[in-house]
């Protein structure tokens, strides 16, 4: 009977507009909600039956369904924060975490994470966060699958022996000429310059090397080069010595057009104190002979001491950076962000995590960049709910409530109509 349908459109009205209104109220519950993408209802009319009348056949609709439930996964903005493990997404990427002992991927736009008392990196729910480790060897990414982001090294680094060690300095051309002859560390008239830097040795121990630089032939602008260490005298052992053109810089070897540094290999016989015997060590002469005062403009060296972690923090490249006391910086790990081709077909596991289903397909995972997304650290994504657009729809739906309300007590009144005939 036409009038009982009606009534039954009346009822469909009702239960959308109520769905509607149950995703309105979990938008707006979650307006604060770190990475919360809000969703959408999508109405669709039901199918029609078929009444027929002198003009022929006609069709009346049958009421309203609820067609689908739709993610927005809009950019949300982002908020600045002190923590350095806090990360944002720019773009349609995820991060990736894993609940121990779980294979199964969770992707979310939540970037609160943290270090838990394992060392590994992990979100407030305890998931660990999946990352591509860099080798401690080679200071490269690793090849295979990403992997639990752990930072193992919590208490000391070991310390790194120098091998290289670099001198950046310029000599004054207009010093006293001290002709050829040996160099006393001892007696500062047999030498023109001397300047010192640290070294380590594999224990980590620091010691001093001291350089000493002496005019022998201004004409030729050649200099006697030595080396003590620690400011024992007895250590002393010369080099070969340095020669500059008449433009005061080095020769150019290889003939590229840019002078090049002389190298001398020197060994470390024994310091003494129970380290590695006859340690290398490159010493790089990167020198300069100008009419301006001697001075050493740079050096470097690659070794340091043991040292304790300091700090841990996530770069702008998606990095994870472990730093120590000793003024170390290592890289640990650079997270892997996951995208997908409909993300809409991601299903809601709680905690701001989605899963992988057949709608959505299999996720892309690569490490950050213009694709797949950009990292911004010390930042949190907030939740992308327009509160005034919510408002808005929540006035739609609730007219639309009373609305199908008021056919379904029309027909009631209608029926009761009817009813009454019988009187």
């Amino acid at each position: 009977m036409g009038i009982q349908s009606a009534m039954y459109s009346g009822v469909s009205g009702l239960n959308t507009n109520s769905q509607a209104m149950s995703v309105i109220g979990n938008n707006l519950a979650n307006t604060n909600t770190l990475g919360f993408k809000g969703a959408r209802t999508v109405f669709s009319d039901l199918l029609s039956s078929n009444v027929f009348g002198s003009g022929g056949a006609s069709q009346v609709g049958r009421g309203v369904g609820l067609s689908t439930v739709d993610n927005v996964f809009s950019q949300g903005t982002f908020e600045t924060t002190a923590s350095d493990t806090d990360v944002a997404i720019e773009g349609d990427g995820f991060f990736i975490v894993k609940e121990n002992g779980n294979d199964t991927p969770f992707y979310t736009r939540a970037g609160a994470f943290r270090f838990n008392e394992e060392g590994y990196l992990v979100n407030p729910e305890g998931f660990r966060v999946q990352g591509k480790a860099f080798d401690p060897v080679t200071a490269e990414l690793a090849p295979g699958d990403p992997d639990d982001i752990l930072v193992q090294n919590t208490g000391l680094v070991e310390a790194k022996a120098t091998t290289e060690m670099t001198y950046t300095t310029n000599l004054d051309s207009s010093s006293n000429q001290l002709g050829a002859g040996a160099i006393d560390p001892t007696d500062n008239t047999t030498f023109n310059y001397t300047a010192s830097s640290p070294v380590f040795d594999s224990l980590g121990e620091q010691h001093l090397l001291s350089v000493f630089w002496r005019l022998e032939d201004s004409a030729a602008n050649t200099w006697g080069t030595g080396y003590t260490i620690d400011g024992d005298a007895a250590t002393y052992q010369a080099l070969g010595g340095l020669t500059f053109d008449q433009d005061g810089k080095l020769p150019d070897t290889d003939a590229d057009g840019i002078p090049n540094p002389v190298v001398e290999n020197i060994a470390i016989a024994d310091w003494g104190n129970g380290s590695q015997l006859n340690q290398a060590v490159a010493l790089t002469f990167d020198c300069t002979q100008f009419d301006s005062e001697s001075k050493v403009i740079g050096q470097n060296q690659d070794g340091y001491g043991a040292g304790n972690l300091t700090n841990v923090a996530i770069d702008g490249e998606g990095t994870v950076i472990a730093s120590y006391s000793n003024g170390t910086k290592v890289n640990i790990a650079s997270l892997v962000l996951g995208k997908f081709k409909n993300p809409n077909g991601l299903a809601l596991a709680g905690s701001n995590l989605y899963t992988a289903t057949n709608d959505s397909g299999t996720a892309r995972v690569g490490l950050p960049g213009p694709e797949l997304g950009n990292i911004f650290t010390n930042s949190l994504e907030q939740s992308n709910v327009d509160m005034g657009q919510e408002f808005v729809k929540m006035i739609t739906a609730q007219r639309g409530f009373q609305a199908n309300s008021k056919i379904i007590s029309t027909v009631d009144e209608l029926l009761g109509e009817l009813i009454n005939l019988k009187r």
